[in-house]
């Protein structure tokens, strides 16, 4: 990452077929704080204008060497053949790693990373259809197909989709804090931080009811009362719904359990707090709900794989 106040370089790498919306996550993530912090520049490799996958063309002002200075390279998917990567893209992904870029492969893109050789040994994921294929292929990986995105340091993947935008995300904050994150995702109107796998895909959506005005409105209410604590037979009331159509409700919206919902809500406003104020381990426990600092600790190791002191140090402005 550059230490100047130069904005951070980030280039795109595009391709003959690709879906415009795989091209379009990295580009609305670094590019929607239009504060001046991301140069987000498109590239490829192949002569443009390249073709995509819904009919239309789009041209690049780029190429390849628009690696060569990059600060975050990102594939933000491949062919869904999972062809062979070109040998100038994979010399241009190894070159921009072995300098220190961090290197991000979205949906397919991990199949490129993994041929230039850049997951072997590290953990990694993709889209769950594809991830026991890039498995048998690449067998040095460890895939985990469950999960939205694994951050391994310098590489970084994500699942299928709109997967894409939760690992941005993720980087977002990495680089600019919560707040920049969260605004993009208001922006974006996405959730800043989604908790859970891919196994919590929405296979059918939501009928438009009545009830969901309410239903939003008791999902705003937790979230401004993170310190309390929640049941859902209370919460069902508050809805005007019985206990079994509310769970089934949240299910469906929300592709995950409440319980698991509300610890997602409370570890976001952990990091925010963290992020933006001086108060302690203790306070910031007690406000974002889970009680105590050890609580909050053991959750932080588990998810994170940090402490809140360290997350701290790593990410306050």
């Amino acid at each position: 990452m550059p230490t100047s106040d130069r904005p951070i370089r980030v280039a795109v790498i595009a391709y003959d077929g690709i879906t415009p919306f795989h091209l379009s996550v990295p580009c609305l993530v670094f590019d929607a704080g239009q504060d001046g912090g991301f140069d987000v520049r498109v590239c490829a490799a192949d002569g443009t204008p390249l073709r995509t996958s819904a009919g239309f063309a789009i041209a690049t002002d780029h190429d390849l060497r628009a690696l060569d200075d990059a600060d975050i390279v990102i594939m933000p998917s491949w062919h869904s053949d999972c062809r062979t990567a070109p040998p100038a893209l994979l010399a241009a992904l190894r070159a921009a790693h072995a300098r220190g870029a961090r290197v991000v492969g979205l949906c397919l893109g991990a199949f490129a990373l993994a041929e230039a050789g850049l997951l072997d040994g590290k953990s990694a994921t993709t889209h769950w259809q594809f991830a026991t294929a890039l498995a048998a292929r690449h067998p040095r990986i460890d895939v985990d197909p469950d999960v939205l995105y694994v951050d391994a340091g310098q590489v970084l993947t994500s699942a299928g989709v709109a997967a894409g935008l939760d690992c941005c995300l993720h980087l977002l904050r990495q680089l600019r804090g919560a707040d920049a994150a969260n605004r993009v995702a208001r922006q974006l109107v996405i959730a800043p931080h989604r908790q859970g796998g891919q196994a919590q895909f929405i296979e059918r959506p939501l009928p438009v009811s009545s009830s969901d005005g309410r239903f939003a409105g008791v999902l705003e209410w937790v979230t401004q009362r993170l310190a309390q604590a929640h049941s859902i037979d209370a919460l069902a009331e508050r809805a005007a719904m019985s206990r079994r159509n509310f769970t089934r409700h949240f299910r469906q919206a929300t592709g995950t359990s409440f319980k698991q919902w509300l610890l997602g809500q409370r570890l976001a406003h952990a990091q925010w707090m963290l992020e933006s104020g001086d108060a302690s381990i203790e306070v910031v426990a007690q406000q974002a709900g889970f009680g105590s600092a050890l609580s909050l600790r053991q959750y932080f190791r588990t998810v994170l794989q940090t402490s809140p002191s360290a997350y701290r140090g790593a990410y306050r402005r």
